[in-house]
């Protein structure tokens, strides 16, 4: 019988021909699973624009193919295009979520969201040499270098989680409570907290026309 942790699913669609192409052309000519990894993690941390904006909470605005087509995402969303990538190739691979409080915000979704905590924060986890471990490929590097954070690195043997202080040593990131390891998306369990903690009844987090980008490069005054 088929691992959980290698099938499709509704959103982590491995087997879809956009996600089997670019996992495939990534990867490249990499044969061991551990660079196979290495190089889809970076393929989707810096291929992929963060953007906590434009958050749909629909199977369709979760599904990796979606991720594909509009060339940006959210944590989550990031997580389960990655973790698409890694059950195409043959390597299993799970969706982890934490809440973590966020040093990295703008004043948009300060108000949106009530709170600094950003609940079900999610990353991706591989089963790779025998051992589970953890890559987050959320913040791409133009963002990174933008707003002088210290940008994650992955080497496939280690976890690679958010870090505490950003690189001119102020607060970035906090976890403040790990919610576990799940096959395939909880989504029904994302929308109760949201909708209870951040009021996201209609699933969608901002309109369309505000952008995270202009945002940050206002409050920050760059």
């Amino acid at each position: 019988m088929e691992r959980a942790e290698l099938k499709a699913t509704q959103t982590i669609e491995s087997t879809h021909p956009g996600v089997v192409q670019f996992a495939g052309r990534h990867a490249g000519d990499a044969t061991d699973e551990v660079e196979q990894a290495v190089r889809l993690f970076y393929a989707v941390r810096d291929g992929f624009r963060y953007d906590p904006y434009q958050i749909d909470l629909t199977i369709a605005g979760m599904k990796a193919s979606t991720t594909l087509e509009v060339g940006r995402g959210w944590c989550v969303s990031k997580a389960i295009l990655l973790a698409a990538c890694c059950r195409t190739l043959g390597i299993p691979a799970r969706l982890g979520f934490a809440d973590v409080r966020n040093h990295l915000s703008t004043e948009r979704l300060r108000q949106r969201m009530r709170t600094d905590i950003f609940y079900w924060h999610g990353y991706t986890e591989m089963l790779l040499d025998g051992k589970w471990v953890k890559a987050t490929p959320a913040f791409n590097i133009e963002l990174c270098e933008k707003f002088r954070l210290l940008p994650l690195e992955f080497n496939g043997r280690g976890d690679s989680l958010y870090h505490p202080f950003d690189a001119k040593g102020n607060r970035h990131m906090e976890y403040v409570n790990y919610r576990g390891t799940y096959p395939d998306l909880p989504l029904e369990e994302i929308i109760q907290t949201f909708r209870q903690e951040y009021n996201f009844g209609d699933r969608k987090a901002d309109p369309k026309e505000a952008s995270f980008d202009e945002d940050l490069n206002r409050e920050s005054g760059r």
